[in-house]
């Protein structure tokens, strides 16, 4: 065969093999890409919603199992008009009469006002129907009826996590997230409309040769590390043996895998309903006080206090000094709860009883530079970088001070605030071997046709060290089984490291002698935690400590993880 037919055949094999790629990335372009456009728009019998249809990415919770459950996805929704100019003279009363049994709440006189008006071809009657609603409509088979399908945004769970996920919603521009995760990955998960939204062979062919990263301006799906059974565990928690019982005015919890970062829930209450949020009187509960909200903790802090102060080795356990029960720093007088003395006591006791006398002499062992530093390094007055909007900043201004007051204060949780996620982060460094992870609440981002990016941490480090961890996991457990509520929390065979804390709150400057702050955190199983619980109240009544309005909460909430994961004894 001569070289030029040779030559020939390699041509057209060539130009097929390119055809046929050519053919099947179209068809691929067309059935998945555009495939969900094509088939509205063949359902689409009457009228399309001016700008195309609503389209948005889904959110998913994940068990513990693996499996996913819906978070926030789109649903149909129909909204039915009228065209007046097609009702027969003498007809529209008979018409709402058939209409009226099929809408919920029927306005029988704003159709009637609607469909008289002749000079008119829409008049919008009822929004948001639901599917059998259009269909029983449909059914009708009058011509005047209009109904224009779209889609909207839907929160199966309702309450479930809503200060985590937030909504959507319209300042006169594109519907976009407003709060929570839909705010935070507006980027991922906003769709143009359902023709111009790019799924995974437009990244594949328009973007060629980008790589899929975790990009919060590529469309994907988002798969929280939320777990379902845990968060509504711990709001029912938060409502019922906190909130309720206490008839407090707010209550908090997170619950976080102290050696990732992952957070397995999160919640306050009051809360509300993402599906019904402009029905919400009470604005402030879209906020997420656990991410953006900023307070003083109060005794929690001293956990961080000694623990910087076993690793500068300037202090041990079993160092004591003498507590009369009140110290004076520049001429002002600090005290510990109770005002009275304890004499010569080591810093077991210090933690045991919560002694601020004794919080501020190991701060005076650090010395206010090393102290400074270490509560710097943990931390508290900076961002954790948490994939949720508007992250709140820890005030630790009064350590610029020059004044020891400052010092002594800070040192057992006045005068300086902090976000609860920053304390739990700090917190889970005590447990997990002394390293501040990042703490999140997306685990993955789904692209499509199995392109993922995990999330992957950034910016750990190392803040105390191993020995120093054990340490004051030691200590803190010791608080637990023998001091804290007289011991009887201690489980027989679960260590658990925990710390309680109760701060008056400053209002318009000063502190308020009703706005209170009760907190507790602790981790378990104590020397290889797997979790880390963090617990707020504010403002609860007939109890003073959040030992007695937090430490039974928080065991029931340690008792069902251990169950529910399987934790095995360690002790």
């Amino acid at each position: 065969m001569k070289n030029g037919t040779l030559r020939n055949i390699w041509f057209i094999n060539t130009g097929i093999l390119l055809l046929t790629v050519v053919l099947v990335a179209k068809l691929g372009y067309i059935q998945i890409v555009q495939g969900e456009t094509y088939r509205v728009k063949a359902e689409r019998q009457y009228t399309l919603p001016e700008g195309g249809f609503f389209d948005r990415g889904s959110i998913f919770f994940e068990e513990k199992t693996g499996r996913t459950i819906s978070a926030a996805t789109v649903v149909p929704d129909y909204t039915l008009a009228i065209d007046p100019s097609l009702i027969k003279a003498g007809g529209v009363e008979a018409l709402a009469d058939k209409l009226a049994p099929f809408i919920d709440s029927f306005d029988r006189a704003d159709f009637i006002a609607k469909a008289v008006q002749t000079g008119s071809r829409y008049k919008e009657i009822k929004k948001h129907l639901s599917e059998k609603e259009a269909d029983q409509i449909k059914a009708l088979g009058e011509q005047a009826f209009v109904l224009k399908k779209d889609k909207k945004r839907f929160y199966p769970l309702g309450r479930t996590a809503s200060q985590v996920i937030g909504f959507i919603g319209s300042n006169g521009g594109p519907v976009e997230g407003q709060y929570g995760l839909e705010r935070y990955y507006n980027g991922t998960l906003f769709r143009k409309d359902a023709d111009g939204s790019l799924g995974f062979f437009a990244n594949l062919f328009l973007k060629a040769g980008e790589a899929i990263i975790l990009d919060r301006a590529r469309a994907g799906e988002l798969v929280m590390t939320i777990e379902p059974t845990v968060q509504g565990m711990l709001e029912r928690a938060l409502e019922e043996d906190v909130l309720k019982k206490y008839h407090a005015g707010q209550a908090m919890g997170i619950i976080m895998d102290p050696t990732t970062g992952a957070i397995v829930a999160m919640a306050s209450t009051p809360s509300f309903d993402p599906n019904n949020f402009s029905k919400e009187r009470n604005q402030n509960v879209f906020v997420n006080p656990l991410v953006e909200g900023v307070y003083e903790m109060g005794s929690i802090i001293k956990a961080f206090t000694i623990a910087a102060g076993l690793d500068a080795r300037v202090i041990t356990a079993q160092t004591t000094y003498d507590d009369k029960g009140f110290r004076i720093f520049n001429t002002k007088k600090i005290s510990n709860f109770d005002d009275k003395a304890r004499g010569v006591v080591n810093m077991q006791v210090v933690l045991n009883q919560s002694l601020n006398t004794g919080s501020a002499f190991a701060m005076e062992r650090l010395g206010k530079e090393r102290f400074r530093s270490y509560f710097e390094s943990f931390g508290l007055g900076e961002e954790t970088g948490i994939d949720l909007p508007n992250e709140g900043l820890g005030n630790l201004e009064n350590l610029d001070s020059d004044r020891d007051i400052e010092f002594a204060t800070a040192s057992f949780g006045q005068g300086i605030s902090l976000t609860p996620i920053a304390t739990i982060r700090a917190f889970a460094a005590l447990g997990n071997g002394g390293v501040l992870v990042s703490p999140h609440v997306v685990k993955r981002v789904e692209y499509g046709f199995g392109s993922v990016r995990e999330f992957v941490p950034g910016g750990e480090r190392r803040v105390i060290s191993k020995e120093t961890s054990q340490e004051i996991s030691r200590m803190l457990t010791k608080a637990v089984d023998t001091a804290l509520l007289d011991g009887s929390l201690k489980q027989e065979h679960y260590s658990i490291a925990a710390k309680t804390g109760t701060a008056q709150q400053v209002v318009n400057g000063k502190y308020s002698e009703t706005d209170y702050l009760h907190t507790f955190v602790g981790y378990f199983p104590s020397y290889a935690p797997k979790f880390v619980v963090f617990l707020a109240v504010r403002n609860p009544q007939k109890e003073q400590y959040a030992s007695h309005t937090l430490a039974k909460p928080f065991t029931q909430i340690a008792k069902f993880l251990i169950n529910y994961y399987e934790i095995p004894p360690d002790r």
